[in-house]
């Protein structure tokens, strides 16, 4: 990107848990807040190559994985997120597909979160 000289998007993958941890998930707690960390140094690094730098930190998504998930599990992911549902696969896909595009094009170092509210 940087040889090119047209700028450009990345997007990294971070998670909700970055910003609240997770009991049991020290190491993926800790590595995604560290992706949130490194998005907004590129950011700063970057910019000055017309390089947007931005993370998305999804919420419960449901994804076959999570839906093999008890009930009782499911129904606790839901009352965590303020619009009390799960999300779905195509609302990470939107984001993703927002912060690359051009009505991004003043958006760098943020991270998006896409979590129905689970982290308010």
């Amino acid at each position: 990107m940087k040889a090119a000289g047209k700028g450009g998007s990345i997007i990294h993958a971070a998670s909700v848990v970055a910003h609240y941890g997770n009991f049991g998930q020290t190491n993926y707690s800790a590595t995604k807040a560290g992706v949130i960390a490194m998005a907004k140094t590129m950011a700063k690094e970057l910019g000055k190559d017309k390089i947007r730098v931005n993370a998305v930190a999804p919420g419960f998504i449901a994804t076959p994985m999570v839906k093999k998930m008890p009930e009782k599990v499911l129904g606790m992911m839901e009352e965590k997120a303020s619009l009390r549902r799960l999300g779905e696969p195509a609302d990470i896909a939107a984001a993703y597909a927002f912060l690359a595009s051009d009505d991004a094009s003043y958006i760098t170092g943020t991270c998006l979160n896409v979590d129905g509210g689970t982290i308010l």
